[in-house]
């Protein structure tokens, strides 16, 4: 039996997250001016939305967790999360909770060009501003957007194979209570930790739907998958896979939609990106983020456009944060004084 080659390296954590924000920033950048090309943009960079906002908090509640289990033996990562997502509220103009003063710091807070609004979900916010999170048996509303899922790729770069599914289920519910808003959430850390891990792409995408099987409520999050998977084997135009998989709205759909062109271009990162532009229009860019997440874990990073990467908003924090993950999965501490545990 063929050795798997892990991808546990600098190449493809930070093309997971760079292919994120490059999807993320040519969605938005179609929906403000009909530009389907990142190399297009003058004078400045493509602007992120909150898409990877809140994927480099995510990341950062993750890192500022594990700085916690090793001060105090234990911890509760999630709720890590959560206290970013509460420093990323007032990056978007909320004021500080008075009584939590002690976790407004750290790293991604102090950098000023994450303090603006980009197309924050109401969701989000209104789960934020509640003054309490959801957990998986604990729900904080019934709400199955896509604000759950399109964030978490951090955790399938941090968390362990065994743990990568729940984990992401856990930091989607926070602020998703539906059984399809979460889940999505599961299955996409687990594809991209399993990705990480070397395995082929159509691998890792059964390999999360096995473990989906374990869960309640799983059947909505299998059927959008599994018929993704068929029609990327299949003959269909990708302009009417909207009509089997719908508009990419809601988790399961966009979930869908992102693995049905990860595996339609598997080996070509800008096709893929582009498509689902330009067939998703003005709800593709976390369709587009989902896919650059996916592809960039996959491929690697040398397989995005130089010039794409170039051009990104906060690549250099991207970079840093891609880092900082990838340094806390092997345990060793260079990352530490960015990331204090509360």
């Amino acid at each position: 039996m063929e050795k798997v080659k892990s991808k546990k390296n600098k190449e493809h954590f930070a093309g997971c997250l760079l292919g994120g924000a490059i999807g993320d920033a040519l969605g938005w950048l179609y929906s403000q001016q009909g530009v389907a090309d990142l190399g297009s943009v003058e004078n400045g960079k493509a602007k992120i939305t909150d898409d990877t906002q809140l994927t480099l908090f995510t990341a950062e509640g993750l890192l500022r967790a594990e700085t916690r289990r090793r001060e105090k033996g234990t911890c509760y990562p999630p709720s890590l999360v959560y206290y970013a997502y509460l420093r990323w509220l007032h990056t978007q103009g909320y004021p500080q909770d008075a009584s939590m003063s002690e976790i407004y710091n750290g790293f991604l807070i102090k950098i000023q060009e994450l303090h603006v609004s980009r197309s924050a979900g109401k969701t989000c916010l209104s789960a934020l501003l509640s003054g309490k999170y959801g957990k998986l048996h604990e729900s904080i509303n019934d709400s199955k957007g896509c604000g759950g899922v399109k964030r978490v790729a951090p955790v399938g770069l941090f968390a362990s194979r065994e743990a990568a599914f729940e984990l992401g289920c856990e930091c989607a519910a926070l602020t998703h209570g539906h059984p399809s808003g979460y889940l999505a959430a599961g299955i996409f850390a687990h594809m991209i930790t399993a990705l990480i891990a070397g395995l082929e792409l159509k691998e890792a995408v059964f390999e999360a739907l096995d473990i989906l099987a374990d869960y309640q409520d799983y059947e909505e999050c299998n059927r959008s998958i599994r018929q993704a998977i068929k029609l990327a084997q299949s003959d269909q135009k990708p302009e009417e896979v909207i009509t089997f998989l719908g508009e990419g709205k809601v988790a399961e759909e966009a979930l869908a939609i992102a693995v049905y062109f990860a595996l339609k271009y598997s080996t070509d990162f800008k096709k893929a990106i582009s498509t689902v532009v330009n067939f998703y229009k003005d709800s593709s860019k976390t369709i587009a983020a989902l896919t650059g997440n996916i592809l960039g874990a996959y491929l690697g990073f040398k397989a995005i456009p130089a010039e794409w990467i170039e051009k990104v908003e906060l690549k250099e924090v991207i970079l840093q944060i891609a880092d900082d993950l990838l340094l806390g999965y092997k345990g060793t501490l260079d990352w530490w004084h960015r990331y204090p545990g509360y």
